[in-house]
């Protein structure tokens, strides 16, 4: 979950000017707690905070500016957000991150390359030790047309942030550990490899938005994608604002998650320093919708068979373990010499237990390998897609009951190892509500 927070929540603004006086930001009821039990509550396991927006205020008392909390009238000029939201989150058992944006209305440094670098990587070295241990840094390029010309030096930066915090994951158009998926709108390419060639990467690069939307098959470099998305139309709080129907959100989840991402939903605190009721309430509404889907596998209790084992029946590769519910088992086939492909299949399913979901998830930890598939049911085809990686959801136009259900792998970068095969009724797909299909 993305926290938008700072100085354009107080101004009703997206890109704030960098000139606002910090005597605006004034959260007088802000708890962090409160955010991250939403978070929780939501099923999240890493939260983000935009420590510094593109107006340059930071939310905490940073020693290279005097644009920053410590000049609010928030907690007398002694409060920092930073860690509050930072201890939140630890004493919850989730993972925090943090968002310094490169580009920096405020800093008289900006568009001076060597003063600016410098100002940059101690703003970032002040974040990074001060706080214990940051699970993910996130770095972009965006900046507005007329904005001054300015090279970031990102490969120094990279470079202090894992001396600072070897385990971090870093986040950019480039990785190098975390990607950016191309679009803000929560939606993956149909075909979604974790792999990518990152010397073709540049941060800020428009050009690249479909790479980064598919990934390569061939790349060399494991940067898996990353949709983020907000949960209202604006990134910042908004009063005239309203979160997305469930529908949406739902849309989302399959277009992400179900596309091999890690989804990233952005849900901002309002003025008062409070997560808005109405998104709580439609975060829970979210977070049941997911566990009414998926927390039953109609598949459990069928049996799986396939179109060879590695080792037979005891050789740790059976079929069976792609019902098992354990990611670190999985089924491995011969190798196919025949060029026939590779399939599973589950039998003795419940022909009255209807389903509109199938699931299937590679055992990921081994790579990224099906490049394309198709969904049978007793003998028709139902569903067809390219990639699978660590999970895709395959939403069917109908929902039906099958006695068996057969996942044919029709391409594969050497042999597919498959986890996971699932079958899933989702109720909220179809319905109309107030005229309105989901």
């Amino acid at each position: 979950m993305f926290f938008h927070f700072g100085m354009n929540t107080f101004t009703n603004s997206e890109w704030g000017t960098g000139e606002e006086s910090p005597e605006l930001f004034n959260p007088t009821a802000l708890d962090a707690n409160q955010w991250i039990d939403a978070a929780a509550g939501a099923g999240v396991s890493l939260v983000i905070l935009t420590a510094k927006h593109h107006d340059g205020f930071c939310l905490w008392p940073s020693q290279y500016t005097h644009h920053s909390v410590e000049r609010s009238p928030w907690k007398g000029g002694k409060g920092d957000v930073v860690k509050e939201f930072v201890d939140a989150a630890r004493a919850r058992g989730i993972d925090a991150g943090l968002y310094l944006s490169p580009w920096d209305r405020h800093e008289k440094s900006y568009g001076l390359e060597i003063e600016y670098n410098e100002f940059y990587l101690a703003q970032l070295q002040e974040l990074l030790t001060r706080y214990g241990s940051i699970s993910e840094i996130w770095f972009d390029g965006a900046k507005g047309k007329n904005a001054k010309n300015m090279t970031y030096y990102f490969e120094d930066w990279f470079a202090m942030v894992k001396e600072l915090q070897s385990s971090i994951n870093i986040f950019s158009d480039a990785g190098p550990d975390v990607r950016w998926v191309g679009d803000e709108k929560g939606f993956a390419g149909t075909t979604c490899w974790s792999t990518i060639n990152r010397t073709m990467l540049k941060i800020g690069d428009a050009s690249m938005v479909n790479y980064l939307n598919t990934g390569d098959a061939r790349g060399t470099d494991w940067v898996p994608p990353e949709c983020d998305v907000s949960i209202r139309p604006g990134w910042f709080w908004h009063n005239n604002e309203t979160a997305k129907p469930l529908s949406q959100l739902l849309d989302i989840y399959y277009n992400s998650v179900g596309r091999n991402c890690v989804l990233l939903l952005n849900v901002p605190p309002n003025s008062t320093g409070l997560i808005s009721e109405a998104d709580i309430e439609r975060l829970r509404q979210f977070r049941s919708a997911i566990n009414t889907i998926f927390s039953k596998n109609l598949a459990q209790g069928s049996k799986a068979k396939a179109s060879s084992q590695r080792g037979g029946e005891d050789g740790g590769f059976a079929a069976m373990n792609v019902l098992d519910g354990d990611d670190q088992t999985y089924w491995a086939p011969k190798e196919d010499k025949d060029g026939n492909g590779y399939w599973i299949e589950l039998g003795r399913l419940d022909p009255s237990a209807s389903f509109n979901v199938v699931r299937i998830q590679e055992a990921i930890a081994m790579g990224q390998r099906i490049m394309r598939h198709q969904v049978y049911a007793d003998g028709k085809a139902v569903a067809n897609g390219t990639t699978v990686g660590y999970k895709r959801l395959h939403r069917l136009k109908t929902p039906l009951g099958a006695k068996k259900v057969k996942v044919w792998i029709k391409a594969s970068r050497g042999v597919p190892l498959i986890s996971a095969v699932g079958l899933h009724f989702d109720p909220f797909h179809g319905v109309s509500i107030n005229g309105t299909s989901l």
